[in-house]
């Protein structure tokens, strides 16, 4: 996969424009577009920014490595959370909740 489209992907799985990627990471929204166009590569201040925002590795970036992190929301209801390759029910994901906000109903 090529910088760009992780670049994109990674855009998408946070669910931003390219505008809001912009200016999170100090750049133009045409600069954006090139990346993820492949038109243009980010220099490495740039692919340092973008791994530190999305938490994940510049080589990740740059295709040399698999994500070592997946995030996910609690919140999101779109997403299907696993375990063991077994669907987490409902009811477990919400005690889940509760015993991140500390017990606190």
């Amino acid at each position: 996969m090529s910088t760009g489209t992780t670049i994109r992907d990674l855009r998408k799985e946070h669910r931003l424009s390219q505008t809001e990627l912009a200016k999170a990471v100090h750049v133009s929204q045409a600069t954006v577009t090139a990346w993820e166009t492949g038109k243009a590569e980010p220099s490495s201040s740039a692919l340092n920014t973008l791994a530190s925002y999305f938490n994940v590795s510049a080589d990740y970036l740059l295709g040399r490595k698999e994500s070592e992190n997946k995030t996910a929301d609690l919140a999101d209801k779109d997403t299907v959370f696993t375990y063991e390759g077994r669907e987490i029910p409902p009811e477990d994901l919400e005690y889940m909740k509760r015993l991140l906000r500390g017990g606190k109903q």
